[in-house]
């Protein structure tokens, strides 16, 4: 037997290490990129936004209505909170348009009300149609005399045209129409816009091939011309529309019953300031909200430590919450309002447009 290295005292032997095999590297992952997240917020911020914004349409034209049936809100103003008898301030603002509006709803809701003694018509508007003008004139002038309760004014910035014409409501009561100092009024006159596009359309070789029933059925086509016979059957429409007016500022105003060539002087289209309004007949007082209202308790007989005056408010629809001031009916226009708009139509309207602005009545269409 051969002796042991270690018996022996020699020195240990190094080991040989054997080779051991290295797996191969997985190849490297590409690096995700640092605007992914980024990327991925935005994306789903848009869906989200998309999202909220077609239940907002849906909310304002569906599930909760339109405009026209959003209902009014009463919301009290100022005096006494608990007062049984009401001064009712009523808003009619923008373009008038629409004859079951806003403003109707309003009139309807104050007409409901047998604690309503007396009405303030708090106007801010331009003008607009000579029928919608007309119908809520009707029946601001119903509630004033069916519920018998006396019908103040109060001019905002402008109440022109139309509004001014609605204005007439508060019927023969003294001293009830009220402009602020910087109230632009008056604007007394017609306007049947028109447009003469028969040269743009010669340019591009296109004409007019209608099928009618009689000539007349086309009348004031834009695609051509007036002839005499068209401009002498509007300008009697636009007369017609315009005679009516004058009459109801006579029965609203009875100072131009008795001087009527004073009316025939200032009814030429003309606005005026609230002093030359007060001056020419007009308006009774220059005085703000607060004025009309103290009027109106006056009128009613009440007393002012005893009423609660309040105004009413379009009861806030969805739209209303994350879009404020958006009308949910014009969101979305459609085949009837393109219809409207080509409609010819007169109007009750102080305009900067085009054939809108001239409120002379005889110059509702171009001269050729």
């Amino acid at each position: 037997m051969e002796p042991n290295a270690h018996d022996q005292g020699s020195a240990p032997q190094p080991v040989r290490a054997e080779a051991v095999a290295v797996p191969a590297r997985p190849p490297a992952l590409p690096r995700r990129r640092r605007w992914a997240p980024l990327l991925v917020i935005v994306l789903l911020a848009g869906l989200a936004g998309s999202l909220l914004l077609n239940l907002v349409l849906v909310g304002s034209l569906g599930i909760t209505g339109t405009d026209r049936d959003r209902r009014v809100r009463e919301r009290f103003y100022s005096h006494e909170p608990r007062g049984r008898d009401k001064v009712a301030i009523l808003s009619l603002e923008g373009v008038i348009l629409d004859t079951d509006g806003f403003f109707k709803r309003q009139i309807n809701r104050a007409a409901d009300d047998e604690n309503v003694r007396a009405v303030v018509v708090r106007v801010d508007s331009g003008g607009g149609s000579v029928a919608a003008s007309d119908h809520l004139y009707y029946h601001l002038n119903k509630l004033r005399e069916e519920s018998e309760i006396p019908v103040v004014v109060s001019m905002g910035g402008i109440a022109a045209s139309g509004a001014y014409y609605v204005s007439m409501a508060v019927g023969e009561t003294p001293d009830s129409i009220y402009a602020e100092p910087a109230t632009w009024t008056g604007s007394i006159g017609v306007v049947m816009p028109r447009y003469d596009i028969s040269g743009l359309l010669e340019e591009w070789n296109i004409a007019e091939d209608s099928i009618v029933s009689h000539p007349m059925k086309v009348a004031g086509s834009m695609a051509r011309p007036l002839d005499e016979e068209e401009r002498r059957y509007f300008q009697e429409l636009v007369d017609e529309s315009f005679h009516r007016f004058k009459e109801v500022i006579r029965a609203g105003r009875p100072r131009f019953r008795e001087d009527q060539e004073s009316l025939e002087r200032i009814a030429t289209g003309k606005v005026f300031t609230a002093e030359q309004a007060r001056e020419v007949g007009l308006v009774d007082r220059i005085g703000f909200v607060e004025d009309a209202v103290e009027r109106a308790i006056e009128l009613a007989g009440l007393d002012p430590d005893r009423v609660r005056v309040v105004e009413y408010r379009r009861e806030p629809s969805l739209a209303d919450l994350f879009f404020p001031g958006l009308e949910s009916r014009s969101a979305l226009p459609d085949a009837s309002t393109l219809s409207e708009l080509s409609t010819p139509r007169p109007y009750f309207i102080f305009s900067a447009l085009p054939g809108v602005g001239s409120l002379d009545p005889t110059a509702f269409a171009p001269r050729p």
